[in-house]
């Protein structure tokens, strides 16, 4: 009896952890229909069409012609990591300032860029300075401008 529990709880056990190790899988964004996308045609379609096919976009241009961005990712993400993409895919719908559309132009991954940054430190230039230089190198410097007529002093030209 004893042993059968055994293998029980070592089957649960071994089924527990095979699970903790999937990674999971999350659609982000808009859901891509390859027949809508493939209907919208330049020259024969405007902004109201495209909106009634393919809905309301991701967001739109703000600069020059309308255009509107459909944006559409995949991520996977490994146990006690951040999400990472795996798939994306963009639809740009330009339109020309009548409003009808004039290209309908589709990228993929060859657009993501991956940013690593190095450390938590932001490099600044000039010199550098421990602790405690930082909290007393402005000892006998404070008011120091003022004094000798500078600006926002005494006699200084505001």
């Amino acid at each position: 009896m004893m042993a059968k529990l055994g293998q029980i709880g070592a089957i649960l056990t071994l089924g527990i952890l095979v699970t903790g190790c999937s990674s999971i899988e999350n659609h982000r964004g808009y859901v891509m229909d390859e027949a809508l996308v493939q209907s919208v045609q330049p020259g024969l379609d405007n902004q109201l069409s495209v909106e009634q096919t393919l809905g309301r976009p991701t967001f739109t241009s703000e600069f020059g012609n309308p255009v509107w961005y459909y944006v559409s990712s995949r991520t996977e993400q490994a146990p006690f990591t951040t999400p990472r993409i795996a798939q994306q895919r963009v639809l740009a719908v330009a339109f020309d300032a009548q409003g009808n559309v004039i290209s309908a132009d589709e990228s993929g991954m060859a657009q993501v860029v991956r940013i690593n940054p190095e450390s938590d430190e932001t490099p600044t230039l000039g010199r550098e300075r421990s602790f405690l230089e930082d909290l007393f190198g402005n000892i006998g410097q404070v008011g120091a401008m003022g004094a000798g007529g500078g600006a926002g002093g005494p006699g200084g030209g505001m």
